[in-house]
């Protein structure tokens, strides 16, 4: 299993815009169907730049699924990102591979 993270800071004057727009962008890319779900969170750290800093973790069925959508569908999302906020975003990406879950259930 695979995860494509996106971790985006966004400028404080367009961050509410911006977080209606992600809500949006989110289930635009699990519809490609190369992703089973996608958890949006919050970068709890204060940035020296400014602005608020989320995560996007896209969870992959497979390689070949995170592959496909790097080949069909990313290009299309970034220029869309870009046209949308342009400099007042700045994103990065990461893989990250599932080595192991564990879970516990205290009852």
């Amino acid at each position: 299993m695979y995860i494509y993270n996106e971790t985006m800071n966004v400028d404080d004057a367009v961050h509410d815009e911006w977080l209606v727009w992600i809500k949006a962008h989110i289930p635009k890319v699990l519809s490609t169907g190369k992703f089973e779900k996608a958890t949006l969170t919050k970068v709890l750290v204060e940035e020296e730049l400014g602005g608020q800093t989320y995560s996007v973790q896209y969870r992959s069925y497979s390689r070949e699924a995170l592959d496909a959508f790097y080949r069909d569908d990313a290009e299309k999302f970034q220029l869309e990102a870009l046209k949308q906020f342009a400099d007042k975003m700045l994103t990065f990406k990461t893989e990250l591979q599932i080595v192991d879950e564990y879970t516990v259930n205290f009852k």
